[in-house]
């Protein structure tokens, strides 16, 4: 870890012990307060003296003015006999739309809902980024970039040099032996740089989005309980607004599944997924991608085909067997239920891995039954994956007591202890991403971090039980209101992760993060989406090499491998981007966003492709002095090297 994160931000106490939590920097404006008033109650608090003077907001006593001379207008004028009109019940919803503040969630609402707010407002401003990321490559990283277990040394080494030149390694491939040039060789430098064109739309949000294993097809699972499958061998097509496609089916009932759906890709299918509790939380492909499963914070997953025209689905129920007949609520859930957040095949799609209300579970497929129960976690489990592709034994789980736990099944029989706790941040996690070599792992959590973690590097479960387990979350923070308010700490002081990422905004939803393909990068990179509608991606070694700015996406009318369009500064409402893929053959990414205004597409995903001289908003003169004024940089750099009396000074040629 570099030494700025191994700085302790805590403001300066004389009793360490005596940590209070963040009461300082919670907004008091957030408590839910109902106000009934009527006029004479009004008009005697106006009235009588207290004795003290109490400090009242100017704003709210205006409004209370305002109310009291509109009903004492109402009292006096009008007709004779009629009866004086009543000051009716005022809310907290008619005071802050007085004051223009932020809308209150309806009182219906499921209160322990830990994902999402439907609505993405104009906030403005309102992500504060209280730690600033790095702008120059930390040791650790570069020590991780170049150690080997990231990708070609090489091909990072030629870069550093400014001598990678992939036109020329491409022309001497004939010359080179067999298997001398990867792809990686030509592509680890080659990042999405665009900021995106749609090429799909829905009326509701898009809570996954991902690639399959060989990039063949790109999937999106939607709040509706819809699953699209989109065929990516096939390049967008030009844009065409479809009619809509509605049909009464054999049961008589109309087919409106197109409705509010626009796309120029190819849509392979369309799953009506079974219905759940709020959305679709979470998804995975088997490793053959054939199947899927998805869970929708029910304590059934379900699993269903991707690409033949089967619409069955299979319930894989995680609840007791005594509870199975149990009598069901309307929502399906009793006293003693449970949701699943997180699911993911195992490497050879025998198992499921699943993680919900503070627990992880195991499903055999095979034997249909469940093999594995853990109290894992004192809060939600968010996210869930196994630690490497090959053997299935280590399972990861991170939640939202803010720590991950490292858990072996080969030892579950003698305890259910985890073999290790990932400690590092100071709020809840939102996901949990493997490299799938068994040692590296990343996180995204709400304190605004995302966190490189070695599993060789864990804290041991004793460890935890002797003190490391200490709560530093702040308390009445909820991140689905987009604030962060000013932490204490930048990280737990038990923190044993290996680097920071930081500069996006891990607000609103549960933002996802990922390593980039293996195949074309060598997992060199980490990427994030972000609640500022940006996808940031960084460096292993800290750096944030790329922002991609979704409020500037082009519409779908535009071709997405055309020249990028400059578009002005955006003035509409921020894009909430959710979750990101990158494709493993080619450098393109589709990114998942949620439009804040109040058109009818709540969604899109964009496709962001590397441009390439080809969609540079400049010519080839301008490309080509570039070039020389590059060259010569490099020239005077090297007349400054000092040279050894009687060494060559030719170049490498590649």
């Amino acid at each position: 870890m570099s030494e700025y994160d191994r700085i302790d931000f805590e403001m300066q106490e004389e009793d360490e012990d005596g940590y209070d939590g963040p009461d300082a920097y919670v907004d008091e404006e957030e408590e839910d307060v109902v106000l009934d008033l009527d006029s004479e109650d009004l008009h005697d608090s106006m009235q009588e003296p207290t004795g003290v003077a109490q400090p009242e907001p100017p704003m709210l006593r205006q409004i209370f003015l305002s109310l009291f001379n509109s009903q004492s207008r109402t009292d006096t004028g009008g007709d004779n006999g009629s009866e004086p009109r009543q000051l009716r019940t005022v809310s907290i919803q008619d005071l802050q739309r007085l004051l223009n503040s932020r809308s209150v969630e309806s009182p219906t609402d499921y209160e322990d809902d830990d994902d999402d707010d439907d609505e993405i407002e104009n906030v403005g401003e309102w992500h504060q980024p209280w730690f600033p990321p790095h702008e120059e490559p930390q040791q650790l990283g570069v020590e991780l970039l170049m150690g080997g277990e990231f990708g070609s040394v090489s091909s990072k080494i030629r870069s550093r040099r400014n001598k990678r030149n992939i036109s020329q390694m491409i022309l001497d491939q004939p010359s080179r032996p067999r298997g001398a040039l990867s792809r990686e060789n030509m592509t680890s430098e080659l990042i999405p740089n665009t900021n995106g064109t749609a090429v799909a739309s829905y009326a509701a949000n898009v809570y996954c989005g991902q690639f399959s294993k060989d990039s063949s097809f790109y999937y999106t699972c939607c709040q509706d309980f819809r699953l699209h499958i989109y065929d990516m061998t096939s390049p967008p097509s030009p844009y065409m607004k479809r009619q809509r496609n509605l049909r009464r089916s054999a049961t008589g009932v109309w087919d409106d599944s197109d409705r509010n759906h626009d796309t120029t890709l190819k849509i392979l299918k369309t799953i009506q997924g079974c219905t759940g509790r709020w959305t679709i939380t979470d998804s995975h492909l088997s490793p053959d991608n054939e199947r899927m499963i998805y869970s929708s914070i029910s304590p059934t997953v379900y699993m269903t085909s991707t690409l033949d025209s089967s619409i069955t689905q299979t319930p894989i129920s995680f609840q007791d067997p005594n509870q199975r007949q149990r009598a069901r609520a309307h929502w399906g859930w009793d006293e003693d239920s449970f949701g699943i957040w997180s699911c993911r095949f195992s490497a050879d799609g025998n198992e499921v891995v699943a993680g919900g209300s503070g627990q992880i579970f195991v499903y055999d497929l095979l034997a249909d039954r469940r093999t594995v129960k853990i109290i894992a976690h004192e809060d939600d489990v968010n996210s869930c994956c196994w630690a490497d592709t090959a053997s299935g034994n280590v399972l990861i789980s991170a939640s939202d007591d803010t720590f991950l736990k490292v858990w072996d099944r080969r030892s579950l029989g003698a305890s259910q202890k985890p073999s290790g706790v990932l400690v590092g941040h100071t709020e809840g996690i939102t996901n949990v991403s493997a490299k799938g070599d068994g040692r590296y792992i990343i996180s995204n959590g709400k304190d605004q971090a995302l966190r490189l973690w070695d599993l060789r590097k864990m804290c041991s479960s004793e460890d935890f039980d002797n003190g490391a387990d200490r709560d530093f979350r702040l308390r009445g923070f909820d991140y689905r209101y987009g604030h962060y308010p000013k932490p204490k700490r930048a990280a737990h002081p038990r923190d044993c992760s290996v680097m920071t990422y930081r500069g996006h905004a891990v607000l609103r939803t549960l933002i996802r993060c990922h390593f980039s393909p293996a195949e074309t990068t060598g997992g060199q990179y980490i990427y994030s989406g972000s609640a500022d509608g940006k996808i940031h991606i960084w460096s292993l070694d800290g750096r944030i090499v790329q922002v991609l700015d979704r409020s500037k996406t082009s519409a779908m009318t535009f071709d997405p491998s055309a020249e990028e369009c400059i578009l002005p500064n955006s003035t509409r409402n921020t894009v909430c981007v959710r979750d990101v893929s990158w494709n493993g053959n080619e450098p393109m990414m589709m990114s998942a966003g949620w439009d804040g205004g109040h058109s009818l597409s709540k969604s899109v995903v964009a496709r962001h492709e590397w441009r390439g001289l080809s969609k540079m908003s400049y010519g080839l003169e301008d490309w080509m002095e570039k070039q020389n004024i590059e060259r010569g940089e490099r020239v005077t750099r090297a007349r400054r090297t000092l040279r050894v009396p009687g060494a060559f000074d030719s170049e490498e040629n590649d």
